[in-house]
C-alpha cells in the first residue's frame, strides 16, 4: 500500500532526480489496483471484490494501521468503480475539530452561524454528488453526528445548516479507521445501526510488517519514489535490517525513508546503505535490531511491536521539544491519533508537551 501520491489539480508533476542523469519532471499517473495490491493474492482478490460492491452501491468499511494506505485503496477503488470519472470527496473525522465536523459533512447557508462564509458552503456530502465520500476515521465522528449521517445514508438527502430544505445526493460511500469499530459498538461509542448501514464489506490492509514479499514491496516503492527506468539497489545488510524493523508508520513511513535516501545520494551512485539514512532512523534501526534479537530470546512478538513503537513516539516527541503538533506532523497522524497512543503506551503527554 502507498502513502497518498494522487496528484492534486495544482500539482501534476513532481521533480525526480537520476543520479548521474540530473533532473527532470515525470508526470504521475494514477495508481492502479494492481500497484497498491502488489502480488498479495488475497488482498487483490478482496480488492477487486471492493470494485464490485462499488459499483453495486454497497459501502466498504476499510481497517488497517495508521499509515497503511487506506485513503490511496479507496481512491483506487472510486477510480476503477463506474464512478471513477466523478467526484472522490475525503473527510478525515479525527483532523478536523468537533465543532467544524458539522459543517464540513453537511455544508451551511449563509449566515447560519457566526463566522459563517458570506453565500454559504456546500458540504462533503452535497460535493460527493454523483459520485464517492471518503470517511477517514470514522470511529472518531462524534455520536451526535453519526445520527445525522446514518439520516443521509438512509434519505438520501442532505440539509445544510441553517436551512430546511433537503437536497437530493446520490452517493458510494467508503470508510476507514484504525480503530476496532465493533469494541466501540459494545461500549456504547459508535451507533451499532450505522455501523452495519456502513460495513457493507470489509477491507484489512495489511500492514509493512506482516507482508511475506516485503523486499519485493520496498523496492516496488524505490521505482516509483525514483522513476521506473532508475537503477538504485539497497545494500543487502541494509534491507535485513529494514525486515526487522516493526514500521510503525506502514508504508506512509517507508516512502519518507526512500524518498530521503534518494534525495541524499550523489551524482554516480546507485546503491542504498546506512549513510544515506537519517541519523534518528539509523538510531530507530539499531534499536529495533536489539528488539529483534530480545524477541528471538523469548520475548513475545506483540510485545516487541509495542515497544518499539512507544520508543519511535517518544523519540519524535522529543526531537520536537515536546510539541504534539508537530510530532502529530512528522509521524503522519493527527493529534487525537498521537494522544490515543500515548495513553495506550501508558506514556503521559501532559507532563513534557506542548503546543
Amino acid at each position: 500500500m502507498f502513502a497518498n501520491t494522487t496528484p492534486h489539480t495544482s500539482d501534476q508533476h513532481r521533480i525526480v532526480t537520476f543520479p548521474g542523469k540530473g533532473t527532470r519532471s515525470v508526470r504521475r499517473s494514477q495508481i492502479t489496483l494492481k500497484e497498491v495490491t502488489f502480488q498479495d493474492t488475497e488482498f487483490s482478490k478482496v480488492a477487486h471484490r471492493g470494485v464490485k460492491a462499488l459499483n453495486h452501491e454497497i459501502p466498504i468499511l476499510i481497517l488497517g494501521e495508521t499509515g497503511a494506505g487506506k485513503e490511496v485503496l479507496a481512491r483506487t477503488l472510486h477510480q476503477e468503480s463506474c464512478r471513477g470519472s466523478s467526484p472522490f470527496v475525503a473527510l478525515n473525522c479525527a483532523a478536523i475539530p468537533e465543532g467544524l465536523i458539522e459543517s464540513e459533512l453537511f455544508g451551511y447557508t449563509d449566515g447560519a452561524f457566526t463566522g459563517a462564509r458570506r453565500g454559504g458552503m456546500k458540504g462533503k456530502v452535497q460535493l460527493a454528488d454523483k459520485g464517492t465520500l471518503f470517511l477517514d476515521e470514522i470511529g472518531d465522528m462524534p455520536l451526535d453526528l453519526q445520527a445525522r449521517l446514518l439520516r443521509v445514508l438512509q434519505d438520501r438527502c442532505v440539509t445544510p445548516l441553517g436551512s430546511g430544505k433537503e437536497i437530493p445526493v446520490d452517493i458510494t460511500v467508503i470508510c476507514a479507521t484504525h480503530r476496532d469499530l465493533k469494541q466501540m459498538v459494545a461500549e456504547g461509542s459508535f451507533r451499532e445501526d450505522l455501523y452495519y448501514r456502513l460495513n457493507g464489506m470489509t477491507i484489512r490492509i495489511p500492514s509493512l510488517r506482516k507482508r511475506s514479499n516485503f523486499g519485493d514491496f520496498v523496492h516496488h516503492m524505490l521505482r516509483i519514489e525514483a522513476g521506473h527506468d532508475h537503477n538504485i539497489r539497497i545494500d543487502t545488510a541494509l534491507m535485513e535490517e529494514l525486515s526487522c524493523y516493526c514500521w510503525p508508520g506502514n508504508v506512509r513511513q517507508l516512502q519518507t525513508v526512500l524518498k530521503t535516501c534518494v534525495a541524499f545520494m550523489e551524482e554516480g551512485e546507485n546503491l542504498i546503505t546506512k549513510e544515506h539514512l537519517t541519523e534518528d532512523f539509523r538510531e530507530e534501526l539499531s534499536s529495533s535490531r536489539h528488539l529483534h534479537l530480545s524477541k528471538d530470546s523469548g520475548a513475545s512478538k506483540g510485545t516487541t511491536l509495542k515497544s518499539a513503537e512507544a520508543e519511535h513516539i517518544r523519540k519524535v516527541i522529543a526531537s520536537t521539544g515536546g510539541n504534539i503538533s508537530a510530532s502529530a506532523a512528522a509521524l503522519g497522524i493527527s493529534r487525537a491519533t498521537l494522544y490515543r497512543r500515548l495513553q495506550n503506551a501508558g506514556m503521559d503527554a501532559a507532563l513534557t508537551a506542548r503546543d
